[in-house]
């Protein structure tokens, strides 16, 4: 679908909710409802250099640009494609040396094309910029005094352009940012890059067990001919069918956390009381916080809950400090505390094995760390919408890990339930799901050498990771 095309979703009045967005049509599942190019967009501070400027695409030695230093870029193709958007930009940093925070210049850029564009970009925008929530009376005193420093910071920075404007207007656009801005992902959906507002997207209201999805598309800039390139840009899509009608709503937060503390946190970021089903009658909050089926007593479960809470935080401290030697024996230590006190839905369980089978398959023991990550698996499908793409994302690394480890058929099965999801929530043409794909056809065919010959499977698979068989048999022992 192009960007721009709205013609499956409408304006609509959601109540309490204020403005929302409802499908005019019948919708199937992993359908794109629209596509949305960004109102303006910035690479975050700490990927300046690993990530381009243009396509958002994280990769080694990119272009930077020779007058400011700071933006980088795929290729000449890419820098020409963005020079609109960095055009303002390059000569203030150039005048002030180094470039201000990523939220000072997503405000600049939206101000610059503003200016030039107006508020309203295209004939299918609907709610011009200006006009989006800010929730700049609702901050606490400590936001207010940070957005205070950011509108300094911005006016010394905006001085090299003509208009001029005033702290309360700077501070609309920031509050518009903070309320609106919308995180943007590599070209493999595994690292939060930058940020970017898509006016129209934030028409689209919350629900922790939303029927929407949104994935960013990197665009095309490789065709020969221009005219086939296409622009960075937002998809939001169907998780399941939706009815003519219905509200399109998607997930601010994760939806693995308690009802209590999602609407904490909406609250505290988004400035909503969320009254959605899921929070309203509790849904799964029982699943997140039970206990294991030996059915321990009340008070033991009280005092594993406390010890694995005060464990999450020291082993976040743990890998801050990257001493994963350390990460790992108190994740062991935690989970033997947990065992036939916690079930495995549990999320203080959960949490330590995901931390346990990232680190594991980073150390390269990857058939400890598919014990874990299959029972995180276990307990992720239990929770989460069936269409979710944290679970499709949870279950591909946990593919991948099975595969690495050896046990090719639960790998395989991994890839593949992980392709399904996948070819919903980012569609056939996303970079991961091509690469989820290769990996099916790859496991595929490893699974039936496997089959046909287990030995010559093993000898097939010692001798690629040139790791004699016999070495292998010596550390089993």
């Amino acid at each position: 679908m192009t960007a721009g095309n709205m013609e499956s979703a409408e304006l609509f009045d959601a109540g309490n909710k204020g403005r929302g967005l409802r499908a005019t049509k019948n919708l199937k599942a992993g359908e794109v409802v629209f596509a949305e190019a960004s109102f303006s967009a910035v690479v975050f501070d700490s990927f300046a250099s690993q990530v381009c400027h243009n396509c958002f695409r994280r990769q080694a030695n990119l272009h930077r640009c020779a007058q400011c230093k700071f933006a980088h870029y795929c290729d000449r193709t890419c820098q020409t494609a963005c020079w609109d958007e960095h055009k303002q930009e390059c000569g203030a940093i150039r005048k002030r040396i180094n470039a201000p925070s990523e939220s000072v210049r997503l405000a600049a850029r939206v101000l610059w094309r503003i200016h030039k564009d107006t508020s309203i970009v295209s004939d299918t925008q609907l709610v011009a910029v200006d006009q989006l929530e800010d929730h700049v009376s609702d901050l606490p005193e400590e936001d207010l005094k940070k957005m205070k420093k950011d509108v300094q910071i911005f006016q010394e920075y905006w001085s090299y352009g003509r208009k001029k404007h005033t702290a309360e207007e700077i501070s609309h656009i920031f509050g518009i940012i903070k309320c609106n801005g919308f995180t943007l992902s590599d070209q493999r959906g595994l690292q939060a890059v930058g940020v970017g507002l898509f006016p129209n997207l934030c028409l689209v209201n919350h629900n922790c067990w939303p029927n929407c999805t949104v994935i960013l598309n990197n665009g095309n800039q490789s065709a020969v001919s221009s005219a086939l390139h296409s622009k960075r840009r937002i998809e939001l899509r169907a998780l399941e069918k939706i009815p003519e009608g219905q509200e399109l709503t998607v997930g601010y937060v994760d939806f693995l956390n308690l009802s209590a503390d999602r609407q904490k946190k909406l609250k505290e970021h988004f400035y909503f009381e969320c009254s959605c089903e899921h929070c309203s009658k509790h849904i799964k909050d029982d699943l997140m916080m039970a206990a294991a089926d030996s059915k321990p007593s009340a008070d033991k479960v009280k005092e594993v809950t406390a010890f694995s809470k005060d464990c999450l935080e020291k082993i976040e401290r743990a890998r801050v400090d990257m001493d994963y030697h350390e990460v790992m024996k108190l994740c062991r230590e935690c989970l033997e505390k947990q065992k036939d006190v916690l079930a495995g839905t549990n999320l203080y369980k959960l949490r330590v094995l995901s931390v346990a089978s990232e680190v594991l398959s980073f150390q390269q023991q990857f058939s400890e760390a598919a014990g874990y990550a299959r029972k995180m698996v276990e307990g992720y499908m239990k929770l989460y919408h069936h269409n979710n793409a944290l679970l499709g994302m949870a279950i591909m690394r946990a593919g991948v890990t099975h595969w690495h480890a050896g046990q090719i058929e639960e790998g395989h099965g991994l890839i593949c339930k992980a392709y399904g999801i996948l070819l919903v929530t980012h569609g056939p043409n996303h970079a991961i799901t091509r690469d989820l794909e290769s990996m099916r056809t790859q496991t595929e065919m490893e699974l039936k050498m496997f089959r046909e010959s287990k030995d010559a499977y093993h000898s097939m698979r010692d001798a690629a990771l040139k790791i004699p068989a016999v070495e292998e048999k010596v550390k089993g022992v």
